[in-house]
């Protein structure tokens, strides 16, 4: 049996609390994930996990066990990471493989991009991205970098500032002749606002020559990530508070119009980040300074913006 990978797929097992979810992360069948946990269990002799028809979770020596092998797998990566590091100039390039998590529409929007010109200048490299909008725990999911969009960064973490995030608020030309164009920020009470579940759903905060105004807005679509409502809003949906990364092309193409010009949204910082400074892998270097670069006066900022 292969210790290290059976460990690591004992460990997939433990975080996503689901045989099917890390067989599809792994690329691994049902059958063969099963066979890696029970021959793990066998080894220790002891039951790792509880199974039931709808949940799996940790027994005492599972989690026991968990600790003991995201420590050994950590210890195996930082094995490999120094030693891509030594082979580095005989081998021509930067080798290995990178966990990346990022939210969905910066993903979408620039991130995939991003990621595909930085494997073109390091082609032995590997980059697994996780896409989505929870927070997730970078040292249980073995997360190399995120991909953060916030107002501060987790103070837990090490922060390097990659640029700022500009919102806008937008509409399609079709719903803006149905309904009328908001002149003025207590105009979008009267108006369908699709907002974020999890941000300023019912209340947003605009401002213009050093006054704030707060409006209450009538949400009669939410949802936890922004493609979802700029779709909505293409489709006619109402008035969409969204990040200029993601709605600038379509600005610019028409399809929505960017209403209360002069008036600002809350800026909010993108930050990649990371656990700790010791021991980072060249990869993860060399992707931390690409990204730097790529997004320095992003051109999605307003700030830059004549």
């Amino acid at each position: 049996m292969d210790r290290l990978t059976a460990m690591r797929v004992f460990v997939e097992v433990a975080t996503s609390g689901s045989f099917s979810a890390t067989a599809d992360r792994l690329e691994m069948s049902r059958a063969m994930v099963t066979r890696y946990v029970g021959e793990m269990e066998q080894w220790l002799q002891a039951r790792l996990l509880q199974r039931t028809t709808r949940s799996v979770t940790l027994t005492d020596a599972g989690e026991q066990a968990l600790r003991r092998c995201q420590q050994m797998l950590a210890l195996a990566e930082d094995i490999e990471e120094e030693t891509s590091a030594t082979a580095e100039g005989a081998e021509g390039g930067l080798r290995g493989q990178l966990r990346l998590t990022c939210s969905v529409s910066f993903a979408y929007a620039q991130l995939g991009a991003a990621i595909t010109d930085f494997l073109a200048l390091h082609p032995l490299l590997k980059i697994d991205l996780d896409a989505s909008e929870g927070a997730l725990n970078l040292v249980e999911r073995r997360i190399d970098l995120a991909i953060r969009i916030s107002s501060g960064p987790d103070p837990m973490l090490i922060a390097r500032p990659l640029a700022r995030c500009d919102s806008v608020l937008v509409a399609s030309p079709a719903y803006l002749a149905r309904h009328g164009v908001p002149v003025q920020p207590a105009d979008l009470e009267r108006h369908r606002c699709l907002s974020y579940a999890n941000f300023g759903k019912s209340v947003w905060e605009l401002s213009r020559d050093g006054r704030t105004e707060r409006v209450a807005v009538s949400s009669h679509f939410s949802a936890n990530e922004a493609t979802t409502l700029l779709r909505a809003a293409l489709a006619g949906g109402g008035v969409a508070l969204q990040p200029t990364y993601l709605a600038n092309p379509h600005i610019a193409s028409g399809e929505l119009q960017a209403l209360l010009p002069g008036w600002e949204l809350p800026v909010m910082a993108i930050n990649a980040l990371y656990t700790s400074r010791r021991h980072q892998s060249p990869a993860v270097r060399a992707l931390l300074d690409f990204l730097v670069d790529r997004f320095e006066g992003a051109p999605w900022s307003l700030a830059d913006t004549p």
